[in-house]
C-alpha cells in the first residue's frame, strides 16, 4: 500500500473539537501556571527522560527493525523529525508513551512489538507523534507527576485543597482523554486504513490478535457506532469525574466511535485528498468555548 506523505502537516488541521475545547478550558484554569513552574523547577522533563535512558532498550535498525522501520515511515508520513525510540518490558497489555518536551522520545512495551502488525504500529506510533507534534507533552507530563506535585506544593498558598476546589486536576485528566481523539486521528493519517485503526484500538483494549475474527470486529464496530456521549448526560458530575480521572485506561470503544464518525461522514476522505499544508488551522478559540462546561458538555 502506498501511503500519502502529508507534507506541511499542522496538528491544528486535524485536531478533534472535543480536544480543542477541553484544552482551552484547561489553559484558563487557576493554578496551572504554578504547576508548570514547579515542573521546570524540579527538572521533571529531564528526570522522565533520564528514567527512559537508564532503564530501557534503545531501538535501532539492527536490533528491532520492525519497530524502527515503522517509526521512520510514521514520521515521514506525518512530516515530523525522527525521535529516539525505546523498548521496555511487558506489562500484559499494549502501552506506549512520549516524554521530553525539549528532546522528545517514544517508549513502547514488548506487547506493542509482539501484538501489533507493521501497519498497526503506524497507528499507535502516529498516536505518540501527535503528542509531540501538537506540543502536548508538557501537560501530559503534568498528569504523570501530579501526585508528587500535589505534595510538593501542599505548603504553598494554593495547596491540594485549592487544586481540588478549582477543578484543575479534573480539567487536566478530562483533557487527556479528549486529546486521545486527536491522537487517534493522527494515527489514522499515518496508517491510512480505518480497518487497521480499528484493529489497533481493539488490541489496545486488551484483545489479542487471535480473537479478532470478522464477526468480533463487526460487533465491536457496531458497539462503537452505538456509543454516544449524550448517554453521559444523565450521570451526575461525581460519576463523570471519577470515570474520566481514570485517564490511563484505553477508552477504546469511545475512541473508535469518534474515529468512525470522522470516516463515515466523509470528512477524513476529504481531508486526505486535499493538500495538508493548505488545511484550515482551526487555531482560533472554538465557538462558545467561554461557556463550555467540561463537566456538562461531553
Amino acid at each position: 500500500m502506498t501511503r500519502k506523505i502529508l507534507h506541511g502537516l499542522h496538528p491544528a488541521s486535524y485536531q478533534h473539537p472535543f480536544d480543542r475545547k477541553a484544552l482551552a478550558a484547561l489553559q484558563k484554569m487557576p493554578g496551572l501556571p504554578l504547576l508548570l513552574k514547579k515542573i521546570n523547577e524540579y527538572g521533571i522533563d529531564r528526570l522522565l527522560r533520564l528514567q527512559t535512558l537508564g532503564n530501557e532498550f534503545r531501538v535501532n535498525p539492527r536490533n528491532f527493525p520492525k519497530l524502527h522501520n515503522a517509526l521512520v515511515e510514521t514520521c515521514q508520513i506525518l512530516d515530523e523529525p525522527l525521535p529516539d525510540l525505546y523498548l521496555y518490558r511487558g506489562t500484559g497489555h499494549i502501552n506506549t508513551y512520549a516524554v521530553g518536551v525539549e528532546k522528545p522520545l517514544i517508549g513502547v512495551n514488548l506487547e506493542t512489538l509482539e501484538w501489533l502488525e507493521e501497519e498497526e504500529l503506524l497507528f499507535v506510533l502516529g498516536h505518540e507523534i501527535a503528542r509531540i507534534k501538537g506540543k502536548y507533552l508538557t501537560y501530559q507530563q503534568l498528569a504523570v507527576v501530579m501526585p508528587f506535585l500535589k505534595n510538593a506544593i501542599s505548603t504553598t498558598t494554593l495547596g491540594f485543597g485549592g487544586l481540588a476546589a478549582n477543578g484543575l486536576e479534573v480539567a487536566l485528566y478530562n483533557w487527556i482523554v479528549m486529546a486521545k481523539l486527536t491522537a487517534d486521528r493522527a494515527g489514522l493519517l499515518a496508517c491510512q486504513d480505518i480497518d487497521v485503526a480499528i484493529a489497533s484500538l481493539m488490541k489496545l483494549g486488551g484483545l489479542p490478535g487471535e480473537y479478532l475474527t470478522p464477526e468480533v470486529t463487526q460487533d465491536f464496530m457496531q458497539q462503537a457506532r452505538e456509543f454516544q456521549f449524550q448517554e453521559l448526560d444523565g450521570l451526575d458530575q461525581v460519576t463523570k469525574i471519577f470515570s474520566f480521572m481514570e485517564y490511563r485506561i484505553p477508552w477504546h470503544v469511545m475512541r473508535a466511535s469518534e474515529l468512525l464518525k470522522w470516516v463515515e461522514t466523509g470528512e477524513y476522505s476529504q481531508w486526505l485528498q486535499s493538500d495538508p499544508s493548505q488545511q484550515p488551522q482551526a487555531t482560533e478559540q472554538p465557538e462558545n468555548v467561554k461557556d463550555w462546561d467540561f463537566l456538562g458538555n461531553w
